[in-house]
């Protein structure tokens, strides 16, 4: 066997490609989450682009953080709860009939941008899509043991995420080109909304057919026979056993926290981008505005692609923990340099080294949390990773709001970003100080190489 320090065979990465991909379960998997975050890209960019780069108004920090806001924080309040469920339900069947819901929710979404009123029934249907979204990819992500050895988890982990992203990254870009092309007027974001509803049907069919009922997890489950308030106290108790339960795994704690950590960052990064691009690149300008943005997309999909390429080898050569001080590190010193002199060039490059970054700490922590936590105990704690994913992108936002000018460009919020990706290297730095709060990716690195 070879040392989780030693170089891995040159062959290795290809090998576990191959490997994971000849298990038809994990092909299946993979191919309903793929057109699922198409149809995400697709969604995205017309609600996005009917919010952001209305043309009728030009949105400063607040507008677009409340926006973000409204859509993410009661999911991320409740997703907890939500995925109890996960480990309660038949995984397949939760899946498929969330998808099948977002395909529904996807008309009224539609229909209120073509007419223009962001009313309550704009506002719900976004918020349902949005959070199945998340459901979505945290019983995915849970399920994944099943269709994967777990020797093969951390390639498995950096392929499917990646290829996820990519996706999502290029059909954004896809539909940005789209509505660049025909023109930015409200019917045509809503119809770019409307292509992601026949996605989302097609992925719910597909989980359906390729998948008995207990072949995604949870493994053990039983359903719920008791009342509505009964089944909220068993999820209530669930969502403690799984506190409990990660209070006693460290490495998947650890992980947690550097990801939320780094998600405060991101973003600040993310509001700031919007800005300079909105009203500082291309000022009053709503088709310049999103052709902008597509090259910020393309690299943010570049380097979400590296991170796939980089990270498994990087893992066996160094260990998960040194890799990821390294690229946080990095992280540190780059976004400034890059962010400060507010060139359209560099920012494109600044969104790719975050964005290799970003993915490269999701593959180590969605790989830790496989490991490292119980399969009955999976889907919560997905979901609570969910929410400190999704909460401390909105403090990101909320801190960016307070902070960046109406067009963005500050140098000194960009050097703070900086220091704030120090100050989480040097967090993680000392928590892996103790050998149970480091990955376990750090010890199966070799297994991979065979």
């Amino acid at each position: 066997m070879q040392s989780g320090l030693s170089p891995a065979p040159r062959t290795a990465r290809h090998n576990n490609v191959v490997a994971i991909l000849r298990r038809p379960g994990f092909r299946r998997l993979l191919t309903t989450r793929l057109i699922s975050q198409l149809s995400d890209g697709w969604f995205q960019a017309g609600l996005a682009s009917s919010v952001f780069f209305n043309p009728e108004r030009a949105p400063g920090p607040m507008a677009m953080t409340a926006a973000f806001a409204v859509l993410l924080v009661p999911y991320s309040v409740l997703g907890p709860f939500v995925g109890v469920f996960l480990d309660r339900w038949s995984r397949r069947n939760s899946l498929a009939a969330a998808n099948l819901a977002r395909a529904v929710c996807v008309i009224p979404v539609a229909l209120s941008v073509w007419a223009g009123r962001y009313d309550l029934l704009f506002l719900f249907s976004a918020l349902a899509v949005v959070a199945l979204n998340r459901f979505f990819l945290a019983g995915v992500a849970a399920s994944q043991p099943h269709v994967v050895d777990s020797d093969r988890l951390v390639t498995a982990n950096s392929f499917a995420t990646t290829a996820g992203t990519v996706v999502y990254s290029v059909s954004l870009g896809i539909a940005g080109a789209a509505i660049q092309l025909v023109g930015t007027a409200l019917h045509h974001y809503a119809l770019v909304c409307v292509v992601a509803a026949g996605g989302y049907l097609l992925a719910s069919v597909l989980l359906f057919v390729w998948f008995p009922v207990a072949g995604l997890g949870p493994d053990d489950s039983t359903r719920a026979t008791t009342s509505v308030l009964g089944g909220l106290r068993q999820t209530a108790d669930g969502l403690v056993a799984g506190l409990r339960h990660l209070a006693h795994r460290p490495a998947a704690s650890t992980m947690l926290l550097t990801q939320a950590a780094h998600r405060l960052l991101f973003g600040l990064l993310i509001l700031s981008t919007l800005l300079l691009y909105r009203n500082h690149y291309t000022l009053d300008d709503a088709d310049a505005s999103i052709g902008g943005l597509l090259p910020v997309a393309g690299a943010g999909a570049a380097g979400a692609l590296l991170a796939a390429v980089v990270t498994p080898p990087a893992v066996h050569r160094w260990g998960a923990t040194r890799w990821l001080l390294v690229v946080t590190g990095s992280l540190a010193v780059l976004v400034p340099a890059l962010a400060v002199p507010f060139v359209p060039i560099l920012t494109v490059a600044g969104a790719f080294v975050v964005s290799l970054g970003a993915q490269a700490i999701k593959i180590v922590t969605d790989t830790t949390l496989q490991l490292a936590v119980d399969d009955d105990f999976r889907g919560r704690v997905f979901s609570i990773n969910d929410t400190g994913f999704n909460l401390l992108f909105v403090v990101g936002l909320l801190i960016g709001a307070f902070t960046l000018p109406a067009d963005g460009a500050s140098a000194a919020v960009m050097i703070s970003a900086g220091l704030g990706y120090a100050v989480v290297v040097a967090g993680f730095a000392v928590a892996t100080r103790h050998p149970s709060a480091r990955p376990p990716a750090d010890l199966i690195g070799s297994h991979e190489t065979r």
